[in-house]
């Protein structure tokens, strides 16, 4: 496969993506996250391997800064932490690694986005389970069709790919796009202007 196919293919996956989200479900999704951080209720984020890299690329957008210099915001990754991770894949089970740090962190009101490419990974769907019975709204950032966290999740975006590199990537664009919608909601008016990823 050449660059240019390579592009090409990417950007058809970014299109029919921004064809089968709507605004609409978009600025919902973004409200209950800014409602949530607002009230003081944390936004827990999940995933596994690549979406786990991706949890952190989120969280460190919104704890640290995106394009505007102003107050950290309370975004904790769930799979961050190593020593809960091994001590309780270790001495319990994998699969809940994610849904216990719910029951630590999440609260009614809060929100949760959790990754997974094929929409199965069975820890966040655990972890979205538990959110639920807590009272919290579910986020989604999937493949095709979403799995099995479509049935739990109250706002699913999932790529109409069966790629995993190239639903990878769409899932960057959306979360960077909610990165800034977050961050210029919640910064207040009196801040500075963006300044982009110079600094980095």
């Amino acid at each position: 496969m050449s660059l240019r196919s390579y592009f090409g293919e990417s950007i058809a996956v970014l299109e029919s993506a921004s064809q089968a989200w709507t605004q609409n479900a978009a600025d919902e999704a973004l409200k209950t996250i800014t409602d949530a951080l607002r009230g003081g209720k944390p936004l827990l984020v999940c995933g596994n391997g690549g979406s786990a890299a991706d949890a952190m690329h989120i969280t460190g957008e919104l704890v640290g800064r995106f394009l505007i210099d102003r107050q950290a915001l309370n975004v904790i990754c769930l799979a961050a932490n190593p020593a809960v991770l091994t001590a309780w894949a270790n001495d319990c089970s994998f699969e809940t690694v994610f849904s216990r740090q719910v029951e630590a962190y999440g609260q009614l009101g809060a929100a949760i986005i959790g990754i997974s490419t094929s929409g199965n990974s069975p820890n966040v769907l655990a972890a979205f389970e538990r959110a639920r019975s807590m009272g919290m709204k579910t986020i989604a950032l999937t493949g095709e069709r979403g799995g099995r966290l479509a049935a739990v999740s109250d706002y699913l975006f999932a790529v109409p790919s069966r790629s995993t590199p190239l639903i990878q990537q769409a899932h960057i664009c959306l979360y960077h796009y909610f990165c800034e919608a977050i961050e210029r909601e919640l910064a207040g008016p009196n801040l500075a202007e963006p300044v982009g990823a110079l600094r980095q």
